[in-house]
């Protein structure tokens, strides 16, 4: 087993805090955050310290007097840079440029020809996608977070496997460097969209969580007890390739009555078109056939409310399942499919779940849409680059050795 060392804890520890200052929404004190935290009033002043000291975190202050000593106010600071992130989605590229308080400054969307889908032109489209909006920032880029649809292998920056694109094996942050100044973090939109909900969503307040993603490609994020669980191969979440119905539907990862074949937008699509052939629903282009559904519901379409309750049936049955296995306190439903069906669809998939699942498990359980305000894939993927910016060795590892140069000096 992995024994954690003194970097280790620090690295934690300076995430802790920082999580629980974006979590005030505003300004923070050193004594709310140690409550927030648990961790010794000590650590969590020795981590303000560092991050004051690398510009992330300011001083705006102090609370007005009263009992006992005046508290001062921290903040992050949105000037410090800037992160990106990237969400290379089957079918289009959106890149977002956030400032440290996470709020975005510039958007770019590029659409993905089916018929140009390899490493090359993904490269080139995130390229073009990044150069967008980076203009006005080039100089104060933090780290650009990329999330890339299938199997990742994080540390080598590998793109191991996308039932999408059939690739294989592709050195795909190594593509990247070649063309971008910056550090880059890759993974996958089950990760990125599990590490924005820990970070600024429902994560926030609960140990246990499920990230459900529910785009053209479906899967989840596992939270046990604060932590991403990753797996052995950083697979863990291919919860869209668990089977649902034996010998249903083909899916793209070439098995037969995946989840995703259901639950998808071209699984609902299909449903769509089995439900009625001539729907004016219908469209060539997935996600706008999801948006129709989803507006038609609203009016109280019979076709739409059918294709929501026959989706609903199968998600429910394979988010009971997840309640059985894992006992989660919350499950996020978020992206495409979840935002334009939303609330109908939720209503389907709770019904079912709670008559196939457990009773206690699920009684425990609470149902909801994501909140974030942002794409969750790209906030997410940005995040990954603030983690990776508040671990690196060169711009935290001397914060000692200069107090004490200052120290020495007075």
């Amino acid at each position: 087993m992995y024994q954690l060392n003194a970097r280790d804890i620090r690295r934690r520890n300076r995430f802790g805090v920082l999580q629980a200052v974006y979590a005030a929404d505003g300004h923070t004190s050193r004594q709310d955050v140690t409550r927030a935290t648990g961790l010794s009033f000590a650590t969590v002043g020795n981590m303000i310290a560092d991050l004051l000291d690398v510009g992330v975190l300011a001083e705006l202050g102090h609370d007005s007097p009263g009992v006992g000593r005046p508290r001062a106010r921290l903040a992050i600071n949105p000037d410090r840079g800037v992160l990106i992130g990237v969400d290379v989605a089957e079918t289009s590229i959106h890149v977002d440029v956030f400032d440290l308080a996470m709020s975005v400054l510039r958007s770019s969307e590029i659409p993905i020809d089916p018929r140009a889908t390899t490493p090359g032109d993904i490269v080139e489209l995130i390229v073009r996608g990044i150069g967008e909006v980076i203009a006005a920032d080039a100089d104060k880029v933090l780290g650009i977070g990329l999330s890339v649809p299938g199997l990742v292998e994080p540390e080598r920056g590998i793109s191991v496997f996308s039932p999408y694109w059939h690739w294989h094996d592709v050195p795909f942050e190594e593509l990247l460097e070649e063309r971008l100044p910056y550090p880059l973090y890759l993974d996958n939109p089950l990760k990125a969209s599990t590490a924005a909900q820990l970070w600024f969503g429902a994560g926030r307040t609960v140990d246990n969580l499920i990230v459900v993603t529910l785009r053209a490609g479906v899967g989840i994020g596992v939270v046990v007890d604060g932590m991403l669980y990753r797996g052995v191969t950083n697979s863990a979440g291919e919860w869209g390739h668990t089977n649902l119905i034996l010998d249903g539907r083909e899916c793209r990862c070439g098995r037969s009555g995946c989840v995703e074949a259901y639950v998808g937008a071209p699984g609902i699509a299909r449903t769509l078109r089995e439900l009625a052939p001539s729907s004016p629903l219908l469209d060539a282009d997935d996600a706008r056939t999801i948006a129709a559904l989803g507006a038609a519901a609203q009016r109280g379409d019979e076709t739409a409310l059918a294709v929501i309750e026959e989706t609903g049936g199968y998600l429910g049955v394979a988010v009971a399942n997840l309640v059985n296995l894992f006992n989660p306190r919350t499950m996020v439903f978020g992206d495409l499919v979840a935002n334009h069906l939303g609330a109908p669809l939720l209503e389907v998939t709770r019904r079912i779940a709670e008559r196939h699942a457990m009773t206690g498990p699920f009684e425990a359980v609470t149902l909801q849409l994501s909140r974030l305000p942002h794409n969750p894939a790209s906030l997410g993927a940005a995040t990954f680059a603030l983690e990776g910016f508040l671990a690196d060795r060169e711009t935290f590892g001397s914060i000692a050795a200069r107090r004490a140069l200052r120290t020495s000096a007075t």
